[in-house]
């Protein structure tokens, strides 16, 4: 029970993403600067991997990080799902500390950038290595490992709320010249899709991905595919500014329409999100088309803690979306009317576009928007 207790401060803890005594209190482990920030604002430290091992910290603790002036608590872990929603970590990548937020912009919240001094310090020994465990989830890589090419490919049509059967899918990426996409690709094809929201590449990566699939390749060129490159922080502006220019790509052209990014699980997950709250589904139905994604990948099931635990991101991106506050299933389409209008900075008259879009027009003016209060 001490144990639990333990581990429940610490979570607590870790959501706030902050500390009230100072790190100076602890023993330091490791000093360096900041070499790196990517596009996500990950930030990479000069601290190597040998410097790591030397200090004694082991993936599993929990370490204080003084980042310039600001001081965080973090878990020492391996990928970001191992952290909530929202909350910062430390892990080691190509041979160095990286920090991070999951589904967040480290550099952003703690004002990071290349240069800036970090210092780590020790602050409880193994105390998060039975989260890590919990959240530890193998993705199955093989054909033969599913019980379908729609489930391998993570393709599927996309219904909840009024969105009408034919309309609108999500895939993971159907051109990337390995064999999940290959399957991705050919599902595509056969559902008729014609217009695509490519939420993960960049330019560059976009060029490389039309040479793959002469079926994506042929939309783009008929120009029906646009590629945006966004990151997961549905807050960052970044986001907001990449989701309104593929939103008003869908509103000018014609379904079906298919959304992905690389897995078609975590971006493609927030952007349709968005649209099944718009086409006004229930918070259940939601979280239970997200989760879809990971009991192909990994066969999460229903009703054990894993389960309940990676839900909780899409629970917590409705909640961040609606002011911090739980949202319940009458407030689902205002919350997310709220989200394109303030955020996005769509106009009525393109959200009432998107929405008849997916649900057909006398839907749509049954169902007149309005904003969250």
């Amino acid at each position: 029970m001490k144990r639990l207790a333990s581990i429940a401060l610490i979570v607590s803890l870790l959501v706030l993403g902050s500390i009230s005594a100072s790190a100076a209190a602890d023993t330091i482990l490791l000093s360096g600067k900041i070499s790196a920030v990517d596009k996500y604002g990950n930030s990479m430290t000069d601290i190597t991997e040998a410097a790591v091992k030397a200090s004694g910290a082991e993936v599993g603790d929990i370490v204080a990080v003084k980042v310039g002036e600001r001081e965080i608590v973090a878990p020492f872990v391996t990928i970001y799902g191992d952290v909530d929603r929202g909350t910062p970590l430390m892990r080691v990548t190509d041979g160095y500390v990286q920090l991070a937020i999951n589904y967040g912009n480290f550099a952003t919240t703690y004002e990071a950038a290349v240069g800036t001094e970090v210092q780590v310090f020790a602050r409880e020994k193994g105390t998060y290595l039975s989260q890590i465990e919990i959240r530890h989830l193998t993705k199955l890589e093989k054909r033969e490992e599913y019980d379908s090419d729609e489930a391998f490919a993570n393709f599927r049509e996309v219904t909840e709320g009024n969105i009408k059967p034919g309309v609108l899918y999500r895939v993971s990426h159907p051109s990337l010249g390995d064999e999940r996409s290959t399957y991705a690709g050919k599902l595509i094809e056969e559902h008729g899709i014609r217009t695509i929201l490519n939420l993960s590449d960049t330019p560059e990566e976009f060029a490389e991905s039309l040479t793959h699939s002469d079926y994506y390749r042929s939309l783009h060129e008929a120009g029906n595919v646009i590629s945006v490159g966004m990151g997961v922080d549905f807050a960052a502006k970044d986001f907001t500014d990449k989701l309104k220019a593929a939103l008003e790509f869908m509103i000018d052209h014609e379904g079906p329409y298919a959304v992905h990014c690389v897995e078609g699980k975590d971006r493609a997950g927030i952007v349709i999100a968005v649209l099944q709250g718009l086409a006004g589904a229930t918070v259940n139905e939601i979280v239970e088309d997200y989760m879809v994604s990971y009991e192909n990948y990994y066969r999460v099931q229903k009703g054990t803690q894993g389960y309940e635990i990676v839900s909780k991101i899409m629970h917590d991106q409705l909640k961040e979306m609606n002011n911090g506050q739980p949202v319940s299933d009458n407030e689902v389409k205002a919350v997310v009317v709220n989200y394109l209008t303030n955020m996005v900075g769509l106009s009525e008259e393109q959200i009432r576009q998107l929405e008849v879009k997916l649900v057909g027009e006398a839907s749509a003016l049954a169902a007149p928007l309005r904003t969250a209060a």
